[in-house]
């Protein structure tokens, strides 16, 4: 491997660039597997009360709590192993061995026949997933204009609930359409999901290698033909950074060097991710994991039509990011960071006061989570753009996972494990202390937000956070 200083232009060159058919065809290779996520996830939310039927798995709410448990743990350890391999291997590569294990594992899931095995393709299910969210988002992050890179990166992470709207209603129409058995139809929808999974594969085929995680490996022709090739479609602009930087790469950081990176060198930025990941966590899968279980227990809606109450509650979350994240760009990230967590964390627990006062409807309950996660959905995609532009390029995949993983470990096992067992109390009071507790975090992060976020919109990722191999780096570090 040839040594000494590189010189290039690439990053600017890739920030410069004019929207192209190459940028719409990468969203859609990879934000669909966002959309099949949020597709198989919204599945299980639906099908909770389902699979407590005798007919189904005959689980108990204790056990759908722990069963999405088992996906988040899933999630955590397969961020971690898959994040670092990224950095590694590249984050081409991860594209498709994460998508790989995902839709084995879910089709896997419409097999099993038993608790233990279910709560197994679970766990698998969601170590493909927490892969996919360091290769992906760290990929999408570094081919992006620099001037649409918050917007567009909400809009990826938003776009998942584009599939929890398709899983809602694919839900409503295994279950209470008469085509499919009752024992069998929870079945066909895990293998649906899974399935669909394997098409996006193909996609992937056409997406190239990071340009400028190429550069960090010593591939400097390599990055340059892809990008030359993505220039011949895409006009350059004259809105963007400009100038070349100087690398000096000198192999992968190790993890002790990893951490060293992350807690001396970025300390603030370090608390700051994992305030709001965890947070962010905690509210989301202690919510959505056991929305079905408030509805049939609490509103007395059918399980068969639970899917329907599902869907302005996904488009809340998707429409959230589209129509804010356009001012992450323009108002800033840290007015945008504090604003939405601060929101969220108001109306979380206004609207668990109306729950516990017994005053809403299963209707109303939906339209009120519907306007609350309408900003939360922002909120918490930012916390995925905010771990992924902190941190250097070498260690940014790793950085997302680890974040990720420890931010979900704190808030996002426990989250379905503790609403889980505070539904099944069946008290109001006791399911308005975790709204409350979800509130909280949301609220604390929003301080946090407040003090330590960076300034990073518009600005080249390299000046956001100076890569390692950078010569004379001394900028972006807090």
């Amino acid at each position: 491997m040839d040594r000494g200083v590189l010189t290039t232009d690439i990053p600017a060159r890739l920030d410069r660039l004019r929207w192209s058919r190459f940028h719409t065809l990468l969203i859609a290779a990879l934000g669909t597997s966002w959309i099949v996520d949020g597709l198989e996830v919204t599945l299980v939310g639906s099908l909770a009360s389902v699979l407590t039927l005798p007919a189904a798995l005959g689980l108990t709410p204790g056990q759908v709590g722990d069963a999405a448990g088992a996906y988040v743990a899933g999630a955590v350890l397969g961020a971690i192993v898959f994040g670092g391999l990224a950095d590694r291997h590249g984050r081409r590569t991860l594209f498709f061995v994460t998508l790989g294990l995902y839709a084995a594992a879910t089709v896997g899931s419409g097999f099993a026949p038993d608790f233990y095995t279910f709560a197994v393709l679970r766990f698998l299910t969601g170590a493909g997933i927490g892969g996919e969210y360091a290769a992906i988002n760290s990929a999408i992050q570094e081919f992006m204009p620099a001037r649409l890179r918050g917007r567009i990166d909400l809009a990826v992470n938003g776009s998942f609930w584009i599939g929890a709207a398709a899983g809602a209603a694919g839900a409503v129409f295994v279950l209470d359409s008469g085509l499919v058995p009752e024992a069998w139809g929870w079945r066909v929808a895990f293998i649906v999901g899974g399935a669909l999974a394997l098409v996006v594969l193909v996609l992937r085929r056409f997406i190239p290698e990071s340009p400028r995680w190429l550069l960090t490996h010593r591939r400097p022709a390599e990055a340059g033909r892809i990008v030359a090739a993505i220039e011949r479609r895409a006009a350059r602009s004259g809105d963007g950074p400009a100038g070349s930087v100087q690398l000096d790469p000198r192999g992968h950081p190790g993890w002790f060097a990893l951490f060293g990176v992350l807690l001396r060198r970025y300390p603030r930025r370090a608390a700051l991710g994992l305030s709001l990941m965890s947070a962010q966590a905690f509210l989301y899968n202690a919510i959505f994991f056991t929305y079905a279980l408030v509805l049939t227990r609490y509103y007395g809606v059918a399980e068969t039509r639970v899917g329907l109450f599902l869907l302005p509650f996904a488009a809340g979350n998707f429409l959230g990011p589209l129509v804010l994240g356009p001012l992450f760009d323009i108002a800033g990230r840290r007015v945008m960071i504090t604003t939405t967590y601060a929101l969220t964390g108001v109306m979380i627990i206004a609207t668990g006061l109306l729950f516990r006062a017994d005053v809403l409807t299963a209707t109303t309950q939906t339209v009120a989570w519907s306007v609350v996660f309408f900003v939360a959905s922002a909120a918490a995609s930012s916390a995925y753009l905010t771990v992924g532009e902190s941190f250097p390029l070498e260690i940014r995949a790793s950085a997302i996972a680890w974040f990720y993983a420890v931010g979900t470990g704190l808030g996002g096992i426990s989250g379905p494990l503790v609403f889980g067992r505070l539904i099944e109390s069946g008290a109001r009071s006791e399911v308005f202390a975790g709204y409350a507790l979800g509130g909280g975090l949301m609220l604390a992060a929003a301080v946090v937000a407040w003090f330590y976020a960076v300034r990073a919109e518009r600005r080249a990722l390299e000046s956001v956070a100076a890569p390692l191999a950078l010569v004379d780096a001394d900028s972006g570090r807090s």
